[in-house]
């Protein structure tokens, strides 16, 4: 077997022949090459070993399952492993391992015990031990102080100074520096906390993140003026965050641009230069506008922090406002940016979901063998890369030259942060696979519009036989994605079982309604953002955000299409409206698999084969219930499922059926229970940064209530639980002595 690049390490042994004996492998077709690399392939499999065995002697070196063996020659004990139904051998597995044994904390254990007792070790055990950002307080310092004359302390004053505005802007939140009257509760309550005590030490933590959005197009909110815009691409309104810098050292206590925070609008006027420029937390750039260079950002001198609130404020010429509380910019009337604005800003999240630009793992299509001749040749796929700087500008000139190709197997990779707007067809052949993806720590968005007026206007896609197509890191806003399968055989034969066409849609966003609102209300919350019509294919959807998913189906002769859904979120925009279903037909003609997911919706399908550790906050309707299992899970009473074990609200209504006997009583409790139990969250509107968080008052049995105790819904992977479990004990073993520790979620 030939190939065009060979790899140096598996064809070393084929390399030892004497050429005699390689000239006569290659006429019969290359079978001794064939077997040679079979064996050096296990011999390079054993050498690295070998060389992975001195490897795990160090911390920084050492693989995952090697790190609790060196922790133990530290005194470290981990506080939880992972549960027996985890392969420690699998990605999923070490992923865990890594997150309730961080490799941090092993490190660190020694410096920890050095510094125990100070306050900078509880910041550093947030970080390393739950991978939140931290920031600790000390409360007794806080307290009013009846001023002595030899211990004087003005800064504890009783009278707050109303002069100091950014001060009074942090009045009862993380950073509050005005001193407050005793609060005798306890910090670490179960019920209601107090904070102001001499004994209290609070730790503030950060669940959400910040992630970076490079140099995309700035969004013109042309309804208001032509000289408004939003840093979202999406038009809605969202708070600018901190991009956190690291502390000077250890034993630093963090500040605000240590932390992934909201950018407050006082913050910002007192030091614009923190926040602002092209490595920082947000910049601007504008071409041709003001004299300005267009390589570099827009100086800031020529930025101005103002309230944009309702649009009123005008700047003055060669100037630029800026609101980081609601993500807005305006420009001089008079002083449009007549060739674009870009800009560069952090926004906030929970977790790696929905596309971002975040490393997450590529899968390029596999090497596919090709005959010519007597000769067998390995194809690699085509590789079509669209960007500035690339060889296509265009998502449409990459398709044109795919077309004119006609590779088996190819990927269009999109290589730069920016905005597509332009049409998107696309026909697959039989066997025929393309992958549609964001380059590596990219965000591209692909903006669909109204091109044509008596046609829909979606990313269409056809498939084949035994075709293959996967979305990649992309979010699509305006239309919705249609996929349909061949046409009908005219000659009316039976229909095939399905074949083995595939569409997978990883770690994408489908804006749910199409669009966004300023106020992150859906432009069209009742269209789809995702279409199947005749499609005889399997679904895969992971780690992406989408609206409804309409289901048009053939039900007469024909199987139910396999739909396998895990760690997303989809959204209907409406609790009453269907997020899975098919108009026209009472259910889908699809078998469901899903798996940490949160639904916002009603489901109506032919059947469910798994669902595990998810919530469907609205009505789900099975048609055939004698197939599947639910577990886990949360789900409405009254809903028809397959049969259910360790579901939420079932739980909570037999243990006060086996409580209570009297009827009134009991039936009332069961509806505070049914309440109690309803998932709680953040935000349900997409473009928020707490949307679809478990709020703070959600109950326990919905934050705790998967299979391994941690919370169901589409941010289970966070294992959020388990961290704070391990914080807490960790705090209390590193706390000072007289001292209790409190965690408080600042996000």
């Amino acid at each position: 077997m030939a190939t065009s690049t060979p790899e140096i390490r598996i064809d070393r042994l084929y390399r030892l022949l004497p050429d005699i004996y390689r000239k006569r492998d290659a006429e019969r077709g290359y079978p001794l090459q064939a077997l040679l690399r079979l064996i050096a392939e296990q011999a390079n499999v054993v050498e690295d070993d070998i060389a992975q065995l001195y490897e795990n002697w160090f911390i920084e070196t050492a693989e995952q399952w090697a790190v609790p063996y060196i922790g133990a020659l530290v005194g470290y004990r981990p506080l939880r492993v992972p549960g027996e139904e985890v392969d420690p051998a699998s990605e999923r597995g070490r992923e865990i391992s890594r997150l309730l044994i961080p490799r941090r904390e092993v490190a660190n254990s020694i410096r920890y015990r050095r510094r125990k007792g100070t306050l900078a070790v509880l910041e550093l055990l947030s970080r390393d031990v739950a991978g939140w950002p931290g920031w600790a307080v000390e409360f007794f310092k806080l307290l009013g102080w009846n001023q002595q004359l030899n211990h004087q302390h003005p800064e504890r004053a009783r009278i707050a100074d109303l002069r100091h505005m950014n001060t009074l802007d942090l009045i009862d939140g993380p950073f509050d520096s005005l001193a407050h009257s005793v609060d005798v509760r306890r910090i670490g309550s179960n019920r209601t906390r107090g904070r102001y005590n001499i004994p209290s030490v609070g730790l503030f933590v950060w669940r959400l993140r910040a992630y970076s959005v490079s140099k995309t197009p700035a969004y013109c909110a042309e309804a208001i003026g032509p000289h408004c815009f939003n840093f979202s691409v999406l038009g809605q309104d969202a708070p600018l965050f901190t991009s956190p810098e690291q502390e000077s050292s250890p034993t630093k206590i963090a500040e605000e641009l240590n932390l992934p925070v909201p950018i407050r609008l006082r913050a910002l006027v007192e030091n614009l230069e923190a926040y602002y420029g092209p490595d920082k937390s947000f910049a601007v750039w504008a071409e041709d506008w003001a004299g300005y260079d267009a390589e570099q950002p827009i100086p800031a001198s020529a930025i101005i922090p103002a309230d944009l609130s309702g649009w009123h404020y005008v700047p003055p010429r060669d100037h630029v406002a800026v609101d980081p509380r609601l993500g807005r910019l305006v420009f001089p009337p008079d002083q449009l940016p007549r060739k674009g604005t870009r800009v560069r800003y952090h926004y906030g999240f929970s977790a790696n979901l929905g596309g971002g630009e975040y490393r997450r793992r590529l899968s390029d299509p596999a090497t596919r063998a090709s005959q010519q001749g007597d000769v067998w040749d390995e194809v690699e796929p085509s590789v079509y890369r669209v960007g500035e700087n690339e060889a296509f500008a265009r998502i449409g000139d990459a398709l044109d030259q795919w077309r004119e190709d006609a590779p088996l197997d190819a990927v269009i990779e999109l290589t730069d942060s920016g905005v597509y707007v332009e049409p998107i067809g696309i026909e697959l052949g039989p066997e025929q696979t393309l992958q549609l993806r964001a380059a590596q720590g990219r965000r591209p968005v692909i903006r669909l519009l109204d091109w044509q007026t008596d046609l829909p206007d979606a990313l269409t896609v056809g498939m084949s036989a035994a075709s293959r197509f996967t979305m990649d890191g992309l979010s699509v806003t305006g239309r919705g994605l249609r996929l349909r399968g061949p046409a009908p055989n005219p000659q009316g034969d039976t229909p095939a079982p399905v074949c083995p066409t595939q569409v997978v849609i990883r770690h994408c966003t489908l804006v749910p309604g199409w669009g966004l609102k300023s106020d992150c209300e859906p432009v069209r919350p009742t269209e789809a953002s995702l279409e199947l019509w005749n499609l005889r294919a399997s679904l895969r959807i992971e780690h992406s955000i989408l609206g409804a998913i309409q289901i048009n189906q053939d039900e007469v002769g024909e199987d139910p299409i396999p739909v396998r859904i895990s760690d997303s979120i989809l959204d209907a925009t409406d609790p009453e409206r269907e997020v899975i279903g098919a108009p026209g037909y009472a259910v889908a003609h699809a078998v469901l698999s899903i798996k940490r997911c949160t639904v916002f919706g009603i489901v109506d399908v032919h059947a469910m084969e798994l669902v595990e550790d998810s919530i469907f906050m609205d009505c789900v309707n099975v048609a055939r219930r004698q197939l599947g299992c639910m577990r886990y899970s949360y789900v409405k009473q009254g809903c028809r499922t397959p049969r259910r074990y360790h579901c939420q609200s079932d739980l909570v209504v037999r243990a006060v059926e086996e409580q209570l006997e009297d009827p009134e009583t009991r039936d009332a409790l069961i509806a505070c229970e049914r309440l109690r139990v309803r998932p709680q969250f953040t935000s349900r509107r997409y473009g928020t940064p707490g949307y679809a968080q478990l709020a703070r008052d959600c109950a326990v049995e919905i934050k705790t209530g998967a299979h391994d105790e941690a919370e169901m819904g589409a941010f289970h992977d966070l294992f959020q639980p388990q961290r704070a479990a391990n914080l807490r004990v960790r705090l209390e073993e590193f706390t000072p002595a007289g001292m209790e520790v409190g965690i408080s979620y600042a996000s």
